[in-house]
């Protein structure tokens, strides 16, 4: 029988206990929507405070150079690249997700010319697919989607690009990397990794991996903001000889030579497009500082350890009460979620929020709940467990206001 005492010792004993600090959080908010929009880190404003009353409004155009505004991208995306197991240099900030997904899928196709089939599976994030769609039409190749239980079967000699996100949004599943990667290239296949709900929940081993390419967005687990600019990773290996279709000017070998014809800048860079979103830019930049000391493989013990105890207690205290259980039972196969169906999930979700216990609905039916280790407690998942309990038992989210949908779910 697990208790609220046993929560709180397994607090007193968190080695990412004193990273809690780092973050501006709503004293009585439990907040496990990490995995959507990460908290805010403390040192964020101060640093947007001096982007704004002085580098901007002071510096003016200036502070590209007299404030370092320029590399901003490449300086960031090398921090990012330690938190994703890539090289310095693999990884620059750009865009959005989809729009570095759009790219990476274009160069990986015509880096395998004669192949027409992008494989991809049918629970991936939409975006993920719609995008995927598109290149396949533009580029005359069959978009391909199967179940994830099928995907490591379905890789042939057909196959010029496989498409994944590492951790599914909705139920959590981890793919095996290495796997996935290895299969693919013995059958002459690239892997296109989307990591944004795993990127600064856990470990990635990208190079380990011998991944070919990458995309992440910046606002969830590395807690850059709303709508914060993304990240893209391409292997050293691969730089040479792929073309990103976007080419901006700020993806030229020397963009302020102004010249009529594009020659793609030899490194990262290339995967630039046009200026940088330099506030959101900044604000990921300061924001990643949160990791700094942080041992990744302790990161993810207690990522382990927060969905292994929000699973066990759901078995305690939620048995009878219309839920189950939707993420892998296993954590080896899990990311840092776990997610829990009930046929009332959005109106349940909404009653909990209304509580101040925060995780959000996906349809039909997933309450879904994200665990950023460094800032989420385990006295906050036994929290969380007892009001489900009791707003399940008291039907408490059986009334108009929860029950009506809101824009954002």
């Amino acid at each position: 029988m697990i208790t609220r005492e046993h929560c709180a010792i397994l607090d007193a004993g968190d080695p990412l206990a004193h990273c809690r600090a780092r973050f501006d959080l709503p004293p009585e908010t439990i907040y496990l929507d990490g995995n959507s929009l990460g908290a805010m880190p403390a040192n964020v404003p101060a640093r947007m405070k001096i982007a704004l009353e002085e580098e901007w409004a002071q510096g003016l155009i200036r502070s590209w150079n007299d404030a370092d505004w320029y590399p901003a991208p490449q300086r960031t995306g090398n921090k990012i690249a330690k938190l994703i197991g890539a090289g310095q240099d693999e990884v620059i900030v750009a865009d959005s997700t989809s729009v570095n997904l759009f790219k990476v899928l274009v160069a990986a196709t015509r880096m395998r010319e004669g192949r027409r089939v992008i494989l991809a599976e049918r629970t991936n994030f939409p975006t993920d697919v719609y995008i995927a769609s598109s290149v396949a039409q533009m580029t005359g190749c069959e978009l391909r989607c199967v179940d994830p239980d099928e995907v490591l079967a379905s890789i042939d000699e057909t196959v010029a690009i496989v498409s994944l996100t590492h951790v599914n949004y909705k139920s959590g599943k981890r793919y095996d990397m290495e796997a996935v990667t290895r299969k693919a290239h013995e059958k002459g296949a690239l892997v296109v990794w989307d990591l944004c709900h795993s990127a600064g929940a856990m470990p990635v081993h990208l190079n380990r991996c011998e991944a070919d390419f990458a995309v992440g967005c910046g606002y969830k687990y590395l807690n850059g903001g709303p709508g914060a600019p993304a990240f893209v990773f391409v292997a050293k290996r691969h730089l040479p000889d792929m073309r990103q279709p976007l080419t901006g000017w700020h993806g030229h070998a020397k963009p302020f030579e102004f010249t009529h014809d594009y020659a793609p800048h030899a490194g990262i860079d290339r995967m630039l497009t046009g200026t940088a979103p330099q506030l959101g830019v900044i604000a990921l930049e300061a924001a990643l500082e949160a990791f700094e000391g942080v041992d990744l493989e302790v990161l993810r013990a207690k990522s382990v350890a927060l969905g292994n105890l929000m699973i066990d207690l759901a078995d305690q205290q939620l048995a009878g009460l219309g839920c189950t259980l939707a993420s892998p039972r296993d954590a080896s196969q899990r990311g840092s979620q776990v997610s829990l169906a009930h046929e009332q999930g959005y109106a349940v979700m909404q009653a909990l929020i209304a509580r101040n216990v925060i995780g959000d609905f996906r349809a039909p039916d997933i309450l879904r709940f994200g665990f950023a280790p460094l800032y989420v407690r385990y006295i906050d998942i036994w929290n969380t467990v007892a009001e489900l309990k009791n707003i399940l038992e008291t039907r408490a989210w059986d009334n108009e206001t929860f029950l009506t949908r809101k824009s954002v779910t």
